[in-house]
């Protein structure tokens, strides 16, 4: 399992690398950049699975699918 994921806002497309929580969902994330919060698009659990290029710890150990943002960069 990874713990570390990259967060790309959808409004400035900043990235940020941040270490992802074992035990808790994050439902909220202020973008360092631009200051908007961040939430979880619907049907997702947390910001790292709608966010990120990598799922939260439950969904990596559950192996749903986790669907790349749009403005995510490879």
């Amino acid at each position: 399992m990874k713990l570390e994921s990259t967060l790309t806002c959808p409004e400035c497309g900043h990235q940020s690398v941040e270490t992802m929580p074992t035990d808790a969902c994050v439902h909220f994330y202020e973008c360092k950049n631009c200051g908007v919060l961040l939430k979880p698009l619907a049907g997702d659990c947390c910001v790292f699975c709608s966010h990120a290029d990598l799922p939260c710890p439950p969904r990596q150990e559950n192996g749903r699918a986790h669907r790349r943002p749009a403005n995510a960069r490879s």
